[in-house]
């Protein structure tokens, strides 16, 4: 693109700690349209150098959870040529409890479809035949998913939370879930260590996204309107956490600590480094 260096960057970087799109045109001088191939851009690239770079890791114990999202309208208002790309946008989302690097990623419907291409693609993440323990909601399609892709590679646990007096927890329909009132503790393959059942590392980093992907902050219309320009962000933020941010308990970005790279990157470096 003929944009400027350091414009660019600088648009970039809005995104990445959360600023809208229309802010960032404020603040830049680009217009919209510019951002948004900017942010596709940055987006493929991402999705590019995790691909490359996320190979043969030794995780120790993963989280795995599932954050809602929608893209252009809400599911209600959906019509049925419409589905495959408006309406509910879940992102699937790993993490290692240890380095807190997110190793995959998945974007897409809460389908069984979508949870094997999730697993699938953490599967080619790790080292071959390496044993991990895996800790997810209960969500139910992970059951015969991990049963099917890790094939008793993973020490596989689920928790259960259950919800009290407004019914069945429902996180695309309430702002405010109802209170929690019990987890269960399920085991499901293998012999996974009781102290390390939890998924409170990857609801941590669901805060976070809402926290830095504006198109994931509530009752906004920063909302994406098109699929890829989510899928785009997500990439770009989960990119710029693993290689560029200093988590704030490790006093490194999880790269280093996962033994990825030997330094912090820059924005820059994340966006030119050869592949």
């Amino acid at each position: 693109m003929t944009v400027p260096e350091e414009q660019a960057l600088l648009a970039i970087q809005l995104l990445v700690e959360g600023t809208s799109v229309r802010s960032a045109e404020r603040i830049t001088g680009l217009h919209r349209d510019t951002i948004i191939r900017l942010l596709l851009l940055a987006g493929e690239r991402c999705i590019r150098l995790m691909d490359s770079r996320m190979r043969n890791l030794r995780c120790k114990r993963i989280q795995c959870d599932e954050l809602w999202g929608f893209c252009g309208k809400k599911q209600r208002n959906v019509r049925e040529d419409d589905l495959r790309e408006l309406g509910d946008a879940w992102v699937f989302v790993s993490i290692d409890a240890e380095t807190k690097l997110i190793p995959a990623h998945t974007v897409g419907k809460r389908t069984l479809e979508t949870t094997y291409a999730f697993l699938t693609g953490l599967r080619s993440c790790l080292a071959p035949e390496h044993r991990f323990q895996l800790t997810t909601d209960g969500f139910h399609f992970y059951r015969r998913g991990v049963e099917d892709i890790f094939a008793g590679q993973a020490d596989f646990a689920q928790v259960i939370k259950l919800f009290g007096d407004y019914g069945q927890h429902d996180a695309a329909g309430r702002y405010s879930p109802a209170p929690m009132v019990e987890t269960v503790i399920k085991i499901r393959d293998g012999r996974p260590d009781m102290r390390h059942i939890s998924t409170s590392y990857v609801e941590s980093q669901n805060l976070g996204m809402r926290m830095a992907i504006r198109r994931l902050t509530r009752l906004t219309n920063g909302y994406s309107k098109k699929l890829e320009n989510l899928k785009a962000a997500i990439a770009l933020h989960f990119g710029y956490y693993n290689f560029c941010r200093v988590h704030s308990t490790l006093r490194v970005s999880p790269a280093v600590e996962a033994g990825l790279t030997d330094h912090i990157w820059t924005l820059r470096e994340l966006l030119s480094t050869q592949i």
